[in-house]
């Protein structure tokens, strides 16, 4: 087996010096870095003021991208057609579940170091993830030994859902927001994770968007604070 890559990058530590009670880990997606998404902490911080936010970058160079970073492959995902097709977008997402494992080890080591410098456990971790981000949080949250605090998803998927009766390991509350004009992954997508994840009796909100593409609007910004809130304060 080879060497679990040792992933770094951009966090931001508790406004004045606060002391630190909680940890986001923010997971970037498909083509993007954790530059990118630790952007999400200046909506949040003040809110937070006792949070640490950490955002790594993924291990691997986007192979379609010449900047950009990938969790793992999506060279032969076709957004085009998974958009007309769910079900050819569910059996992709169960494709991708070697990828998932595979980088899951390496975020699984990023966040035992964070939280051993930090003295935290699980239950003091919230992941927030963007698209491949948030195919990664489910997949790595919902498999670890405790509960984290909770699960945060923009734009993403559930990946291995066939498997989640059997690899499942804790139930934190999860927290699902979706674009119903996502371009480059299904609407549809939504209904897919959260049917899985409540007949896994995790408990799981979602929230459409209207009129949103792929990212992350204001509403949906205001939602992930009241997420955070929930299970944080």
């Amino acid at each position: 087996m080879p060497p679990i890559p040792t992933l770094n990058g951009p966090r931001l530590d508790p406004l004045n010096g606060a002391s630190p009670r909680n940890l986001v880990i923010l997971l970037h997606g498909y083509g993007a870095d954790g530059d990118d998404l630790i952007g999400l902490a200046n909506y949040w911080q003040r809110d937070f003021p006792h949070t640490v936010f950490v955002a790594p970058h993924a291990p691997e160079p986007c192979e379609l991208s010449p900047f950009g970073r990938q969790w793992f492959s999506l060279e032969k995902y076709d957004p085009d057609l998974h958009r007309r097709d769910p079900k050819a977008a569910a059996t992709a997402f169960e494709q991708m579940i070697d990828g998932a494992k595979t980088a899951s080890l390496a975020i699984d080591q990023f966040l035992g170091a964070e939280m051993a410098r930090l003295s935290f456990s699980f239950k003091d971790v919230a992941f927030v993830g963007f698209s491949q981000g948030t195919m990664l949080s489910l997949y790595t949250g919902l498999r670890e030994a405790e509960a984290p605090a909770g699960i945060l998803g923009y734009s993403g998927a559930l990946i291995g859902a066939e498997r989640l009766a059997t690899e499942i390991r804790c139930r934190p509350p999860v927290c699902l927001v979706h674009g119903e004009n996502d371009e480059m992954v299904p609407f549809a997508s939504l209904a897919h994770a959260a049917s899985a994840l409540k007949a896994a009796d995790i408990p799981t909100v979602t929230h459409a968007r209207p009129g949103l593409g792929h990212g992350i609007d204001e509403k949906g910004l205001e939602i992930g604070r009241e997420f955070l809130k929930s299970i944080f304060i």
